[in-house]
């Protein structure tokens, strides 16, 4: 594992996404080779060597190159066959749930183009070792890097006609349409395949987040080398950029987004509510208003960072009527704020320490007051008034708050 801790990554497609172009750049950002190896030997699967080499073919950008050369013939195997490899295999557990999730919306894809259930699709070339290695190898990488949240620039799709197992087929792959319902794509004349289904499998098995470039600190980039030049002479390369997170500023863009609804039944509100908040909504309201003809309805509005707004621009589609939307750009100010805790007579209490214009404030944290109240049968009031009357040198803050104050305090020395 590395030493560097890297929260978030970037996957700059601006030339598309491939498996073998992912884990090139993951390669070339810093996955040490011989660890990629030491890690698929616990696959178990044989016949094959990997292949890395650094290349200036594309623009003269240095990328690596990555493949595999496999003495295999036998390449069909089936969506069983692979989950029982994975599961049977020394990987470490968050690496087998990250190739299973991917090889899980691979099937699904396949299954709906094929007529068939996920669990009898038979993989072509995705059962190949190659595609093993890719996506397995992709795991291993996000894991050794820490990554805890993938974002992803909208995707290129060309068109043409791409030859596999089955014959000619049109571009994008059908497997590829099927992966891509719900991901935001822009086309491009180009006559060469520059999705593949394992590139778009490993961002939606990874639950990617796709939007513009994120607030975060650069630490690493990587560039991984497609297989072929393009027409247009543009490098085809995808560049995958590592970094922390930044914490929250005062000054910050979000998107809004905003449904009305008159023939809705807000008794799923709280669930909608509790679904858009795990996702990544900043805020989510619920205003009655009055709507055309008289009607009572509804007005849904949700507060995000760009880059998640898409996944919950579908949520709100999915989970509710409306059948439109609209969104919009804005700017925010929000308070510089620490997570942390207060002692009180029934324990630790979890509470923000706001610095407002007119000094320090603590506001109590609901769930952690709620939780208390539930386990020591006090009036949540009361849990509530002793938490906002703690004295601010009585605030500890949280073991993450302390390493970046820390980290902050040797910054400025």
């Amino acid at each position: 594992m590395s030493n560097d801790t890297v929260h978030i990554a970037y996957a700059d497609c601006f030339s598309g996404i491939s498996g073998d172009m992912f884990l090139a750049a993951l390669i070339d950002a810093g996955l040490p080779l011989d660890h990629l190896r030491q890690q698929l030997d616990k696959l178990e699967l044989t016949g094959y060597q990997l292949n890395a080499e650094t290349t200036k073919k594309q623009s003269g950008i240095k990328a690596t190159k990555f493949s595999v050369s496999t003495t295999e013939n036998h390449s069909h195997r089936n969506s069983e066959t692979i989950e029982q490899m994975i599961r049977q295999s020394g990987l470490q557990e968050p690496v087998k749930q990250l190739a299973l999730s991917i090889f899980s919306v691979l099937a699904q894809a396949e299954a709906k183009v094929h007529d068939c259930r996920p669990e009898d699709v038979h993989f072509h070339e995705v059962g190949a070792i190659d595609s093993i290695v890719d996506i397995v190898g992709a795991a291993i990488g996000l894991e050794y890097f820490q990554v805890e949240q993938l974002i992803s620039a909208p995707l290129p799709v060309s068109s043409g006609w791409v030859k596999c197992e089955h014959g000619l087929l049109p571009l994008p792959a059908p497997a590829v349409c099927e992966l891509l319902q719900g991901i935001p794509v822009q086309g491009c004349e180009i006559q060469k395949e520059l999705v593949t289904p394992t590139g778009v499998a490993i961002l939606k098995g990874l639950k990617a987040d796709f939007g513009p470039f994120p607030s975060m600190t650069i630490k690493k980039i990587g560039y991984g080398a497609g297989s072929h030049i393009r027409e247009d002479k543009k490098p085809n390369l995808l560049r995958l950029i590592l970094g922390d997170i930044n914490e929250i500023s005062e000054q910050q863009s979000v998107e809004i987004i905003e449904a009305n609804l008159d023939d809705w039944s807000p008794e799923s509100f709280p669930y909608l509510s509790e679904k858009l908040l795990e996702m990544g909504a900043l805020d989510v309201t619920l205003t009655q208003v009055l709507m055309k003809k008289g009607r009572p309805g509804f007005c849904i509005q949700i507060i995000t960072s760009a880059e998640r707004a898409m996944k919950l621009k579908n949520t709100l589609l999915s989970e509710t009527t409306s059948i439109g939307l609209r969104y919009r750009t804005e700017k925010r100010m929000t308070l510089a704020r620490r997570i942390g805790t207060v002692p009180s007579k029934w324990g630790a209490l979890q509470v923000k320490l706001v610095d407002s214009p007119t000094g320090a404030c603590i506001y109590p944290e609901y769930e952690s007051c709620k939780k208390i109240a539930q386990e020591h049968g006090v009036p949540i009031k009361e849990v509530y008034r002793l938490a906002g009357a703690a004295a601010i040198d009585q605030f500890t803050p949280t073991a993450s708050q302390k390493d970046s104050q820390q980290e902050k305090s040797k910054t400025h020395k």
